[in-house]
Order: structure tokens, then sequence, then C-alpha cells
């Protein structure tokens, strides 16, 4: 068997939605996760820290990251300061035990926030040691244009984040390359957000293997890289008309990435002076 990397594989409870986030950890425990992703604002729990840290000792499963309340409808989650919000989000990361806060770029009609972005994001990593990786985002598309709703970029390689998170569904409706952008992000890339798209302008959130990203190509050359980051299962179940069908979804995300991320082990062979190929034993 190929060994596995030392990346952790973890859940966001987004994945769940509508359940809990409470459901989102009674899963991740039971399915064989190494760790969740805390998105805060789903629903009421994922505010309160103290709960949290019950779901961790109940379930005796880490957070791994926490999600901060960046997205449209979560503008006035833990206030409406977008830099309190972030400040509160590494607070919780520390209590918590997690060393990644996932951002999302400022919407482009947040001028001041936006204005200073790149500097308070490396301000703030500076003054909490916690890793503030900023998430790939895509142009709003429609027809016959698209719509820049993000500032500076909703690309980050196009600034100079010192962490950055790699969502595939978003490449997908950037119509980008998952496996060219992660080689573009290089080693800022600290945490990835594993799902799939079509293409299409909907950010789809597939489980990974059924759309058209590289999914399998991106895991491969992440083990191959040592990635020593979190993988998140960040799909879209909200479909699912029972509980059993949100859980094989959840199940196939975990072994499809097991499956593929794996360092190859190269077998070392001799060849003789009369040609026969033998392996090599340690």
């Amino acid at each position: 068997m190929s060994p596995r990397t030392t990346a952790k594989i973890g859940l966001s409870t987004a994945s769940v939605y509508p359940e809990s986030t409470a459901s989102g950890f009674e899963l991740a425990a039971r399915l064989g996760y190494d760790g969740v992703e805390v998105m805060v604002g789903i629903d009421p729990l994922s505010t309160q820290i103290d709960a949290i840290q019950r779901l961790i000792d109940y379930h005796q499963l880490p957070v791994l990251a926490i999600h901060a309340p960046t997205l449209l409808i979560m503008q006035r989650v833990w206030g409406t300061d977008p830099w309190s919000k972030l400040e509160r989000s590494a607070e919780a990361a520390k209590e918590l035990g997690a060393d990644v806060v996932v951002v999302h770029p400022p919407f482009r009609w947040q001028r001041d926030y936006a204005r200073g972005f790149v500097e308070g994001i490396a301000r703030l990593e500076a003054e909490t040691g916690v890793k503030l990786a900023v998430e790939n985002m895509y142009p709003w598309r429609a027809p016959g244009r698209d719509l820049q709703a993000y500032a500076p970029s909703w690309d980050p390689t196009e600034q100079s984040y010192a962490h950055t998170t790699l969502d595939l569904s978003h490449a997908s409706t950037a119509e980008q390359d998952c496996v060219d952008l992660a080689a573009t992000m290089g080693r800022s890339l600290t945490h990835v957000h594993l799902t799939d798209g079509t293409g299409s302008a909907k950010d789809e959130h597939l489980v990974p293997g059924r759309g058209t990203q590289r999914a399998a190509d991106l895991l491969t050359e992440l083990a191959r890289l040592d990635f020593s980051g979190h993988i998140i299962i960040e799909i879209n179940t909200r479909r699912a008309t029972s509980r059993s069908e949100r859980e094989v979804d959840l199940v196939e995300s975990l072994e499809f990435t097991r499956r593929h991320f794996v360092k190859t082990r190269r077998t070392p062979f001799a060849v003789s002076p009369n040609g026969e190929i033998s392996e090599l034993t340690p």
C-alpha cells in the first residue's frame, strides 16, 4: 500500500447544511474524518466557542480551521466591522487549537476594508500567530460580461499573501485549472477545499470526481510535494433527500481523497550483467 502523507483530511460543517454544526462533528467522527472546519455563521451554535469546545471534547475530534463569517449572507455575524470579524475568528482558532482561518477577499463596495486588506492580513497574522489563508473566488458571470465583485482581486495569486486557500469549485466557476492554480500559489498554498465543478457560472461544490476539475491529479501532486496543510471536504449536500443520502456523498468524498492523496512508492531495482531485472529489498 502507498503511504499516506501527513496532511489531515477534514470535513467542513458547511457540507452538512441544512443540518447543524453539531451534526457536522457527529458525521465527521463517525465516518472517519481527521477533523472539522467550522463555518462560522451557518447556525447560531457555530458562533459559540464554548459549545464548539464541548463538541471537540465529546467527539474527540479537533477543529482544524475556522472559516470566518465573510460570506455575503453573513454580513452581520460577529458584528459588521470586517476586521473585527477576522480578529474574532483568529481568537476562536487559537482557543480551539486550530491553526488556520479561511478568509474571503473583500467585496468591492467594502472600500476601506479592501484598500488595506493585503497589509492588514499580514499584520493580523503577525499579531495572532494564526495563518489567515485567503481563498480564491471568481468573477460573477452574467450574460455577455463578468462582474468583478471582489477587491483587490478574486484571484489571491495576484497579491502577496503568505497563505492561501484553494477551492476547486471556485476555480471551476472562474474557469481555472486547479492543478495549475496550485502551482501558481506555490508555497503559499496552505489549505484546500476539496470539491468539484463543471465550469458552470453557479458555485456548484460537487463531490470530488463528479465534475471536470482535475481533483485526483491535484491530490496526487500534493502528495508528491509532501503537502502538510489541511484538505477539507466542502461539498453541497442540500439536495440530499435523507441523512443516508448525505452520508453517501460524505463517504464518497473521503474515500476519493484517501485513494488519490498518497505518495507513490517507487520500487528500486537492479539489472544484472546478463540483463535480468530484480527488485531490491531494503
